[in-house]
């Protein structure tokens, strides 16, 4: 899987992720991986996004083609979003929604990070939409990742010393995880 965090400190935002891909046990470093930032941005909104290494293109494919219909400059705004997205992504993109556990609603089976000037905003598979005031991090070494980031904010000087502290702990403790990062540091509205 991956780690990406995303922090607001200061009047910036800053978004970072490792570089590691895998498929099942082949590990694909930043070296051999000439497309391996996880981060992408849209319209001055910056994405990270977990999960199959399918998710990446597709979600650039889709934004292309069909990003002026979607809006994230809130958390309702990013939910009717990712929900206008989910049809989309099932008939253009052949997204299969099937789900081993027993969910309330269809998966759209991505969770991502977002930063732009409004905010932090994550998206999970559900299309759960949080709208986060400080950090938050997805991805199998994300727990590790808060727990850095928890134990520095109030000590760090800015948004990327966070996000780096936080993609670097992932980084040591997870195993799907792997540096180089690569970072985004954007101005806040407020």
């Amino acid at each position: 899987m991956s780690t990406i965090v995303a922090v607001k400190k200061n009047g910036k935002a800053c978004i970072a992720a490792d570089t590691l891909t895998t498929f099942g046990e082949i590990k694909q470093s930043s070296e051999y991986d000439s497309t391996h930032d996880k981060i992408h941005l849209y319209n001055g909104t910056y994405f990270g996004i977990v999960g199959s290494a399918a998710h990446q293109i597709v979600m650039q494919s889709a934004l292309e083609k069909h990003g002026t219909e979607l809006k994230f400059n809130d958390q309702r705004a990013v939910f009717e979003s990712f929900r206008k997205l989910h049809p989309i992504l099932k008939e253009e993109y052949f997204l299969n929604p099937k789900d081993e556990d027993d969910d309330p609603y269809e998966s759209s089976r991505i969770d991502t990070l977002i930063i732009n000037p409004h905010g932090i905003f994550a998206v999970y598979a559900l299309r759960e939409v949080f709208d986060y005031s400080r950090f938050w991090a997805v991805g199998s070494g994300g727990d590790i990742a808060l727990g850095a980031m928890y134990a520095i904010y109030d000590r760090a000087e800015n948004a990327e010393e966070i996000a780096k502290i936080g993609i670097e702990a992932g980084a040591t403790f997870n195993n799907a995880t792997a540096l180089p990062m690569t970072s985004y540091t954007i101005d806040l509205n407020n």
